[in-house]
């Protein structure tokens, strides 16, 4: 079965539903990197771990939340896709305050 290539703004949708869900603690940093080799990059695990330079055993640990990555390990693995980690509060409510802000308009 053939992949169906996401549009711009899909791919856009779904990295900002991702993200959402992950600073909500819905889903963990592995589901958000699993859903998004896949969807948007089509890749399968030995093909992405090859591309990032680790190995499929490393990518699938990471993708199970299995391992204790390092902040390099998870900017070298989320590269492709346009993420990087950064600071978010640990506060729950804060997240979720900052999550309902308007964004300033242009």
């Amino acid at each position: 079965m053939k992949r169906k290539e996401l549009s711009s703004i899909e791919r856009e949708a779904l990295l900002t539903s991702l993200l959402t869900q992950l600073l909500r603690e819905e889903i963990s940093a592995g589901q958000v990197l699993r859903q998004l080799r896949r969807e948007v990059l089509g890749m399968s695990q030995t093909q992405y771990a090859a591309l990032v330079g680790i190995s499929r055993r490393s990518l699938s640990d990471l993708e199970a939340d299995k391992a204790s990555p390092t902040v390099a390990l998870l900017n070298q693995v989320f590269r492709p896709l346009g993420l990087q980690t950064g600071l978010v509060p640990r506060s729950r409510e804060l997240r979720e305050r900052l999550l309902s802000v308007e964004p300033p308009s242009a």
